[in-house]
């Protein structure tokens, strides 16, 4: 067992088939919630941080020297883009003083919007991915939590501001 691998893998998550990228975003939502209970919105911004970096150092010695930049075992890039997508829930039941769980809507946006822009790779994600190396593997999917996260936002102003739910 290799350090790099558990890492890229999320803990192997990403030996699940099919489509581990999303069994790697459904997996992050968990631990997500966790970082949020321990550490509020601060803690799962420095989780973010710590998986981007930490899984762009472990892709590029997983990918080192091998013709596939982003094997589909990889997803510690999904978990980083996914947590980044439900920051915004997160800060939203801090504010609010509110039980995360009571969010769920929030939960389901955040996961749908990822991997809608995960999957499509628009504008600059397809950019990011089409660099084919360790930081493209991460950016990509920083960029689609990115446009999630902003999803997210839109829809919780619309929900509550304009429906005033």
């Amino acid at each position: 067992m290799r350090l790099t691998h558990l890492i890229c893998t999320f803990f192997y998550v990403g030996h699940l088939r099919p489509a581990p990228g999303t069994w790697g975003s459904l997996a992050a939502l968990p631990v997500a919630w966790a970082l949020h209970l321990v550490g509020g919105p601060a803690l799962l911004c420095v989780g973010t941080v710590l998986a981007f970096a930490l899984g762009w150092w472990a892709t590029h010695l997983e990918t080192k020297g091998k013709d596939n930049h982003d094997p589909s075992e990889i997803v510690i890039d999904e978990v980083a883009g996914q947590w980044l997508a439900f920051l915004p829930v997160s800060i939203g039941a801090s504010h609010a003083g509110a039980d995360l769980l009571s969010l769920w809507p929030g939960f389901v946006f955040s996961f749908v919007a990822f991997r809608f822009f995960d999957i499509t790779k628009l504008g600059p994600i397809g950019w990011a991915d089409r660099r084919n190396d360790a930081l493209g593997v991460m950016l990509d999917d920083i960029l689609a939590g990115l446009a999630a996260a902003l999803c997210v936002l839109l829809a919780a102003g619309f929900y509550h501001g304009v429906l005033g739910l």
